[in-house]
């Protein structure tokens, strides 16, 4: 793969392992200028956050704990996105440090939304040549209930996908 690669998809997501993901793609992964002469490829660092109601098992703009369905609650929506919105800027400062150690081009990206179908548009918007990504070991029960981001992607996504497990 070495010398190939224009254009890498980190996805990331505060966990030991995406980080160990991040560590092995900056380790191993050389990208080669897009035109003779120019400034070698990007890693694009992409953290997607889950919209507020997935995260406490809402309907979008309802009352937490039951109530009405139809009542909007926007400050409780407004907490829980300035909350996510400062757990990604951690993600990705954490991030950014570890690429200035490597000192390489990388951009950043942070979208909210279902982190399946995120990483998998926003690596086909950018026709990116490969994704890496880490793998929780969930074991069957919990990958049955929760899914397996990682496998959703290595099954739509259309570039290669190397999937890291452990240490890097």
């Amino acid at each position: 793969m070495a010398g190939k690669l224009e254009c890498v998809v980190v996805a990331v997501d505060g966990s030991e392992e995406s980080m160990n993901a991040l560590k092995w793609a900056l380790n191993n992964l050389k990208l080669r200028p897009q035109e003779p002469g120019s400034e070698p490829g990007s890693f694009l660092i992409l953290h997607v956050q889950s919209p507020p109601s997935i995260i406490v098992g809402l309907n979008p703009g309802s009352i937490p704990f039951g109530g009405p369905s139809n009542v909007e609650v926007p400050a409780f929506t407004a907490a829980i996105e300035a909350h996510q919105r400062r757990i990604s800027d951690a993600i990705m400062d954490h991030t950014l440090q570890l690429c200035a150690e490597k000192k390489v081009n990388v951009k950043t990206k942070v979208v909210v939304g279902d982190p399946k179908e995120v990483i998998c548009d926003v690596t086909e918007k950018l026709q990116a040549d490969l994704l890496v990504m880490g793998c929780r070991d969930f074991g069957a029960i919990k990958r049955m209930f929760l899914g397996s981001v990682s496998n959703f992607c290595v099954n739509h996504v259309q570039c290669p996908v190397m999937v890291v497990k452990g240490t890097s």
